[in-house]
């Protein structure tokens, strides 16, 4: 991986779930059991009708909880608090990636669609704790999910990052169209590759591709 990429990179960001832990601790399960219950309480409808709408909401708003706002002028607050109620036990500190991180010339911040509290719980079970200038949730981008653009302007602006100096590491490969459009490098953070235009780069192993940039 030519480490030329990345030489111009002063800012680093960084997604929360399945970015910055393995997709195989399935953390973010619980959340969509969470998420599921949510919509069948608020809405009192069945499981399946839940997991539908759930469903709609991520395709046509980016985010369940963009649906829930956008289509049902529901308050976010409970919403954040409920679904992040989960158990943390199945993460584990990963010294390797710590110091990768750490390692990365400039300033480091973490921008997640989930809660600022629920990524620092995150970050604190990785052992993470330290290492990142910045965390960035959803309700610094006024809600808005990503992968809408005026979302990432918001936490971009309100932090200062220079896209046309910066790299956006990240599971969802939606999530990385505006960051490419804005001048950003482009990680795709995955077991899978995807074969877009917006994606600079794709690795299964963060901690592996930091080392080779590093």
């Amino acid at each position: 991986m030519p480490k030329q990429h990345f030489a111009h990179i002063e800012t680093w960001v960084f997604d929360l779930d399945n970015t910055l832990y393995c997709p195989s601790v399935r953390l973010f399960d619980q959340i969509e059991v969470k998420m599921t219950e949510y919509v069948m309480q608020t809405l009192k409808v069945g499981r399946d009708e839940a997991d539908r709408l759930r469903d709609h909401y991520w395709r046509d708003h980016g985010t369940t909880l963009a649906g829930l706002m956008r289509e049902h002028d529901m308050e976010p607050h409970d919403y954040l608090v409920a679904v992040h109620d989960i158990s943390f036990d199945a993460l584990t500190p990963d010294p390797d990636l710590r110091a990768r991180i750490l390692a990365l010339p400039g300033r480091r911040i973490v921008y997640t669609n989930g809660s600022a509290p629920y990524a620092e719980r995150v970050i604190e079970k990785r052992g993470l704790s330290g290492v990142f200038d910045a965390v960035y949730g959803v309700e610094h981008a006024q809600f808005r999910p990503k992968p809408e653009r005026a979302a990432f302007d918001a936490v971009f602006a309100c932090d200062g990052v220079t896209p046309s100096r910066a790299a956006m590491f990240e599971d969802d490969a939606r999530n990385l169209a505006a960051p490419h459009a804005m001048g950003m490098r482009t990680v795709h953070v995955a077991p899978n590759p995807v074969d877009a235009g917006h994606i600079h780069h794709h690795t299964d192993d963060l901690s592996g591709f930091l080392a080779k940039i590093i």
